[in-house]
């Protein structure tokens, strides 16, 4: 995954925040709308695009587009920032390969732990009976 590459093809539009803010906000655009082709990237290759395309489903549109909107700060420069950082972020977990799960042998030594405990509970139990009488 090449930073550079992938920041070039990405679409940056400068909106209108909404909510409240008085007056600055009916003037000033300073919320950002990030858009990825995740289809169309010349930047990742066919199989970081699958791998993208499962893992992020849930954020993706139909047509594989991934948009991310930022309006945490009143400056538009710093929302451009803060949403590419977690653009690459999503990215970067996005590509994460998980390690093989080994199966591995369960030790002799917590069996035997498991089954002392088996029968300490048990005793217990069999302790708060009522006495067997006959």
């Amino acid at each position: 995954m090449e930073k550079e590459k992938i920041i070039s093809e990405l679409t940056l539009k400068a909106v209108r925040s909404s909510g409240a803010g008085g007056q600055n906000v009916n003037k000033v655009s300073s919320k950002v709308v990030l858009t990825f082709d995740l289809k169309n990237s010349q930047a990742l290759t066919e199989e970081e695009k699958l791998r993208l395309e499962t893992k992020l489903s849930s954020r993706l549109t139909t047509v594989l587009v991934l948009i991310l909107n930022c309006d945490e700060d009143r400056s538009q420069l710093k929302n451009k920032e803060i949403v590419i950082k977690r653009f690459l972020e999503i990215i970067k977990n996005g590509l994460l390969v998980p390690k093989e799960r080994r199966a591995t042998k369960i030790p002799k030594s917590v069996i035997r732990k498991r089954i002392k405990y088996k029968k300490n509970i048990s005793e217990v139990k069999k302790n708060r009976r009522k006495p067997d009488l006959n």
